[in-house]
């Protein structure tokens, strides 16, 4: 009887030992749990996204973007292209009017206004083309208007200037600070 009450000790030590090695190597190692604020996560994302605009049955414009993320904040929404944008004009007709591409784009609907960056190019039914690194379009104005360096190309010149507005088909430009104005055609 001894022996066995010996036995148990020895057990009851080893398992107190095993015990207390377990409930000590327990930490909590999160100690807080960052809060994630669930309304900065876009309500739409798209990947590859393309879309087409109709007025009456007829293709009016088509747009594209590798990627497309919709934001919803109850103040201002707005859709951002942050991986470029690519939109083609056609107003009805079967033939593309005019093109935009820039590296990013967003969209803020409660004022309709577009704000394109990095790399942006506009080209109108001419070939009238339009190049800079920051444009915005006022949809409701049918105004597109920037404050930094232009380059505007068409079949007879090439113009550099600072600060820039137009309708958004090219037609009447407002140029501000000039810089040159470079014939492309040679004097006769």
């Amino acid at each position: 009887m001894i022996y066995s009450s010996m036995k148990f000790r020895k057990l009851s030590y080893i398992f107190l030992i095993i015990l207390s090695a377990i409930v000590l190597s327990c930490e909590n190692k999160n100690k807080s749990i960052p809060k994630f604020d669930i309304l900065s996560l876009p309500s739409l994302t798209a990947k590859t996204f393309e879309t087409e605009f109709n007025d009456s049955g007829r293709l009016q414009v088509k747009m594209s973007a590798p990627l497309m993320q919709k934001y919803e904040p109850k103040d201002n929404p707005y859709t951002e292209f942050t991986s470029g944008i690519h939109v083609v004009f056609y107003n009805g007709k079967t033939k593309p009017e005019g093109f935009v591409t820039a590296k990013y784009g967003k969209y803020t609907e409660t004022n309709n206004l577009w704000e394109l960056k990095d790399s942006v190019v506009v080209v109108n039914e001419t070939n009238g083309k339009l190049e800079t690194e920051l444009l915005y379009w006022d949809q409701q104005k049918d105004r597109i208007y920037t404050d930094r360096f232009v380059r505007i190309t068409n079949q007879d010149q090439i113009t550099l200037a600072t600060g820039f507005e137009s309708d958004s088909k090219l037609n009447t430009q407002k140029l501000k600070k000039v810089s040159a104005v470079i014939p492309l055609k040679d004097a006769q």
